[in-house]
C-alpha cells in the first residue's frame, strides 16, 4: 500500500494573533500596544477592513518583549526604534551604549545630590574654596556670536560645534583676537533653556562692518575661577559656578551680566587635570 502524503502542518510562527492574544503572549497591555502602533515600533500584519480587528504574526513577538525589557531600561521610544531596525549583529552595540549614557548619567547625578544635600543642610556653599577666586579687568571687545536655545543634553555638542562655525567665520577676517567663552542668559537644565551664546572676539577694524552676528561686549571687570578639563564635566562645573557665586555674596558683589565659561587652552590637546577654562561672573 503506498504511503499517503503526510498533511503539511501550519507554521506557528506564522500564525496571526488577535490584538489581544498578541498582548497577552507579549507581556503588553492593550494600552501600550496601540502607543507602540502609533509610534511604528508594532504595526499590525493584517488589519481587517470591515471591523478594523487587528493581527500580528506570531513571529513578531520576539520584537514585542525586546520592547518590554528596552523600556524596563529606561530606554526612549526613539532609541528603541533604533535598536529593532537595526541588524542583529549591532542590537547589543546599541543596548550597552545606552546603559554607558545611562551610567554617566547617574554618576553626576549621584555628584548633584551631593551637592544638594550640602544646600538643604543649611551649608550653602558647601565646601567650596572661595580664595582661589580672582579678578580681573576685560577690555571692550567685537564678538562673532551665535545663540541658542538649548536642553542639557544638547549643550556639550553644541559648545564645540558653535566655537568651531566662529572660528571659521573670523577667518578671512584676520581670525580671532581672543578666547572664545560662552555666555549663560538663563538656566539649562529641565525647566529652562537659557538661552546660551557663544562668542568668538574679532578685530573692529577688520570685521566691524562685515556682514556677520556681532555685538560689542563692554569692558569691565569680571571674578573668575580657573578650573581643569575633568571639571568642566556636569554637574562637576556646577560647583565652579557655586565658588565663584559664594565669592560675589561674601563680598556683597552683583554680576552684570550672565555667567561664562572662557575656554583659553586647546581642549583636544589637554589632559584631564590641565587647566582649559575660567568660570567667571562681570561685576
Amino acid at each position: 500500500m503506498p504511503a499517503l502524503p503526510m498533511p503539511a502542518l501550519p507554521d506557528p510562527e506564522g500564525e496571526l494573533l488577535s490584538s489581544g492574544e498578541f498582548a497577552r503572549r507579549s507581556r503588553l497591555s492593550a494600552k501600550a500596544l496601540r502607543l507602540y502602533e502609533q509610534q511604528g515600533l508594532l504595526v499590525p500584519d493584517e488589519v481587517d477592513a470591515a471591523n478594523r480587528y487587528r493581527r500580528y504574526r506570531a513571529d513578531r513577538l520576539g520584537d514585542a518583549r525586546l520592547i518590554v525589557w528596552l523600556r524596563r531600561l529606561d530606554m526612549p521610544l526613539a532609541e528603541v526604534a533604533r535598536v529593532l531596525a537595526a541588524p542583529a549583529a549591532e542590537r547589543a552595540g546599541l543596548v550597552a551604549a545606552h546603559w554607558d549614557a545611562a551610567e554617566a548619567r547617574f554618576a553626576a547625578q549621584r555628584h548633584l545630590a551631593a551637592h544638594v544635600r550640602e544646600l538643604v543642610s543649611g551649608n550653602e556653599g558647601g565646601q567650596v574654596m572661595t580664595e582661589n577666586v580672582r579678578t580681573r579687568e576685560v577690555p571692550a571687545q567685537l564678538v562673532l556670536t551665535e545663540q541658542r536655545h538649548l536642553t542639557p543634553e544638547e549643550l556639550p555638542g553644541w559648545i564645540g560645534a558653535s566655537i568651531t562655525r566662529l572660528i571659521a567665520a573670523a577667518a578671512p577676517y584676520g581670525g580671532p583676537v581672543g578666547v572664545p567663552f560662552v555666555v549663560y542668559h538663563g538656566e539649562v537644565d529641565l525647566d529652562s533653556d537659557g538661552p546660551v551664546e557663544a562668542c568668538v572676539p574679532v578685530d573692529p577694524a577688520l570685521a566691524g562692518h562685515a556682514d556677520l552676528p556681532t555685538r560689542q561686549e563692554p569692558a569691565h571687570r569680571e571674578a573668575y575661577l580657573r578650573i581643569a578639563k575633568a571639571q568642566v564635566e556636569f554637574p562637576q562645573i556646577l560647583s565652579a559656578f557655586e565658588t565663584v557665586a559664594q565669592w560675589l555674596r561674601e563680598r556683597g558683589e552683583t554680576a552684570s551680566a550672565g555667567p561664562r565659561e572662557i575656554y583659553f587652552a586647546d581642549w583636544d590637546a589637554a589632559g584631564p587635570q590641565d587647566e582649559v577654562c575660567d568660570i567667571a561672573f562681570p561685576l
